[in-house]
């Protein structure tokens, strides 16, 4: 395989990987290299972004991942980007997301992919940067998982005092009810 399809193959898995990154054996599993191999080509593409004054990104190594991350000397452009009102929107999973951890907090990663059916780890984290939630506790049992909450920030963007200020979720039954309703219909095929 030539290097720079190789560079190419490593950019694109960091671009795929987004905010949570890679580490070394991922990158190394995927393009079924050894170790050394992927860290002289993971240094190459640095180097090369970091020389190229038309390129805006670099390659980091955070928590052990590698990831890319934008150059300091653009700091102030992204800063008026995320202050410029209405500029970024939340993605239709992280308002999913956002919704169960208001309505359900404190809530774990596991129960909000109950309710969702799906994933979280993305939303979370972006809604984590966002400053819309955060970690409040730790669940009680084996794991201790954390527990989301909101933040003043998130009833700063959605322009609420408190979190009663929350609309009713239309035809919400509590959990009660529920396993009511539940007995119910299972108890009908019993006496039959």
């Amino acid at each position: 395989m030539l290097e720079s399809k190789q560079l190419g193959i490593v950019e694109c898995l960091l671009f795929a990987a987004g905010d949570e990154g890679l580490s070394l054996k991922q990158i190394c599993s995927a393009m079924e290299l050894e170790e050394d191999q992927v860290i002289l080509l993971i240094e190459n593409l640095k180097e090369r972004l970091d020389q190229d004054p038309t390129r805006g990104i670099t390659v980091v190594a955070l928590a052990e991942a590698y990831q890319f991350a934008t150059k300091k000397e653009y700091a102030d452009y992204l800063k008026k980007l995320v202050e410029s009102p209405g500029a970024s929107t939340l993605s239709q999973a992280s308002l999913e997301t956002l919704a169960i951890v208001a309505y359900k907090q404190p809530i774990t990663r596991v129960e909000i992919e109950e309710i969702r059916g799906v994933k979280t780890e993305r939303p979370l984290q972006t809604l984590i940067s966002r400053g819309l939630i955060k970690e409040v506790g730790r669940a009680e049992g084996s794991g201790r998982a954390k527990l989301y909450g909101t933040t003043s920030e998130f009833l700063d963007y959605f322009g609420l005092k408190d979190l009663k200020d929350l609309p009713d979720l239309p035809n919400q039954m509590n959990d009660i009810e529920q396993e009511e309703e539940a007995e119910l219909f299972f108890s009908s095929f019993k006496e039959d």
